[in-house]
């Protein structure tokens, strides 16, 4: 059964009923006690979202993880007297859960091209396009220099000579985007699934 994109469901502070009166401004101020109480008041009801958005899973797993980790990172951005703890929680993990969203359509796109992609013996497809159409997805996902750099050294074929001079970034600088980005490029793509070949 396909899981519903538009849960309804708020996180209450029912479950969080005799929680102290400061728990927000303790976990604004980054009190990790008051990050602690939080997730054993509410994860599991955020747990309980992500799984009507998304279905049972990791997924949902990982989008619980996601808003917590946003809220702590995030907490400065917090302010206890516009709203409530659990609310604020809740606006995050509907945001993680879009994104989970938007990735499994990506993901989809992407296995849509694939399987679009014709194939020269009639057999299985070669497994080089497969990898040039994951990782022009992937590349969306990047931020400058890192895809410039990427594109110029696959797509334009050039030495990491010819991009440093292109692009005005040390030699030095410019195989250390190629060899980060390369290895974040293959950890996304063996967790979808769909391993990046050497």
């Amino acid at each position: 059964m396909e899981p519903t994109a538009e849960p309804t469901v708020a996180v209450t502070t029912d479950a969080g009923a005799g929680y102290p009166d400061d728990l927000g401004q303790l976990f604004a101020a980054g009190d990790e006690q008051a990050l602690a109480l939080a997730y054993d008041l509410w994860g599991a009801q955020l747990h309980g979202l992500a799984v009507r958005a998304l279905g049972p899973g990791p997924d949902a797993e990982d989008v619980v993880q996601q808003t917590f980790v946003s809220a702590w990172h995030g907490r400065a951005g917090f302010r206890p007297a516009a709203g409530s703890l659990p609310a604020w929680l809740t606006g995050i993990c509907r945001h993680r859960i879009a994104d989970a969203w938007a990735h499994r359509q990506r993901q989809r796109r992407t296995a849509d091209a694939v399987g679009a992609l014709p194939t020269a013996s009639g057999h299985a497809v070669d497994r080089a396009a497969v990898d040039r159409v994951l990782l022009l997805g992937e590349l969306d996902q990047l931020g400058q220099p890192q895809r410039g750099i990427i594109e110029l050294a696959f797509y334009a074929d050039l030495t990491h000579r010819e991009i440093a001079e292109r692009t005005g970034i040390p030699i030095g600088t410019v195989k250390s985007h190629i060899r980060r980005t390369l290895e974040r490029l293959r950890t996304r793509l063996e967790a979808g699934d769909a391993p990046l070949h050497p």
